[in-house]
């Protein structure tokens, strides 16, 4: 809008309409202060109502093995199910010959064994029991980095022991007692301890997203846990059939570069392969004809990079399943079918 000449430079008063007044002046908001003690005592209602809905389902475990004289050994675990199933870590119920368990009431009651997963270091064990309060699985994909995590469990025996971080990383990778790799662990800061495997680690509404399973003794506020997603999937197939069934083709190998000039002329999408070191006699492996010095590339389509990748594909849906395989021998590139078998345990 233009000026007018006689107008400009000098400061005009507002006008308003006859009878009325002018508006008050209003104050620009500001917004509300929220005191240190304020938002420390949010976070400590958070961390005390989870622990009140999660304390009566966690429990201690303690075993004895065949022989042993003395104490011995203890972890924690978490009730799944009202009628008594409990799940809890591989490795501390392999081998027991007899579980006790104490619930958070103190009342103790004897556990069976109703299955393991050495591969996946989760148990499902089982006590007679009915009417029990049970945790509420949550779902570990929709974690982020830097929420709240809590820890509870009984470490050195110290049973209802809690304590509280965050989620420091996701999908991290470990290797069970088998030797198998285990993904999609879930780094928390949570304090950890001998006798925490196998307790809950829980978010800000009281949902479970990990089982406790190691800590790294050198280090403070490294601990891991496995996600609950697994955890559930694991736990459902220990209920139904006691075991886990997996896939096998009876190669020994490790992960091994390729030639790049091999690469760049089948334009393959990996750089590495598994190279075949050994092969089981009258395996799969075997039956399709692969030979020491080959390198593995491609399992069903996919791009097999290392053995890690080889066993994540080796899966109860694949046994007696023909599928492809496409592997390197020399410099010729060799598709076949393979029918894996189930892996059968030797772990006892």
């Amino acid at each position: 809008m233009r000026i007018p000449r006689q107008f400009q430079g000098r400061r005009l008063k507002p006008v308003y309409q006859h009878g009325s007044a002018p508006p008050p002046e209003v104050e620009p908001l500001s917004p509300p202060v929220v005191s240190d003690e304020e938002l420390l005592d949010s976070y400590s209602k958070t961390i005390s109502g989870v622990v009140q809905e999660i304390v009566p389902s966690v429990v201690n475990i303690r075993v004895q093995q065949a022989g042993q004289a003395g104490p011995g050994g203890a972890g924690s675990g978490f009730v799944i199910t009202p009628d008594g199933f409990i799940l809890t870590n591989s490795h501390v119920v392999h081998g027991a010959s007899k579980i006790d368990v104490t619930l958070a009431d103190t009342q103790t009651a004897s556990a069976t064994l109703v299955g393991e997963d050495p591969d996946s270091d989760l148990a499902v064990i089982r006590i007679n029991a009915s009417n029990l309060k049970h945790v509420r699985l949550g779902d570990s994909s929709k974690l982020s980095v830097g929420q709240i995590a809590i820890a509870l469990g009984s470490p050195f025996g110290f049973q209802q022991t809690v304590t509280s971080g965050i989620v420091s990383a996701l999908g991290r990778s470990m290797r069970s007692q088998s030797g198998r790799l285990m993904d999609d662990i879930i780094q928390t800061d949570a304090a950890l301890n001998p006798g925490n495997s196998g307790g809950p680690l829980v978010n800000s509404r009281g949902e479970v997203i990990g089982i406790n399973t190691a800590i790294i003794l050198p280090a403070q506020g490294i601990c891991f846990a496995i996600a609950s997603n697994t955890a559930q999937l694991v736990a459902g197939w220990l209920i139904a059939d006691g075991r886990v069934r997996r896939s096998w083709i009876g190669v020994a190998g490790q992960t091994a570069p390729l030639h790049t000039r091999v690469v760049r002329y089948y334009r393959l999408p990996v750089t590495r392969g598994v190279l075949v070191l050994g092969i089981e006699p009258n395996s799969p492996a075997a039956e399709a004809g692969l030979k020491m010095g080959d390198v593995i590339v491609s399992f069903k389509g996919d791009p097999i990079s290392g053995m890690d990748e080889l066993q994540k594909q080796l899966i109860a849906p694949q046994i007696g399943v023909p599928s492809p395989l496409t592997y390197i021998r020399h410099t010729e590139k060799i598709e076949t079918l393979i029918t894996p078998r189930e892996l059968v345990s030797n772990r006892s």
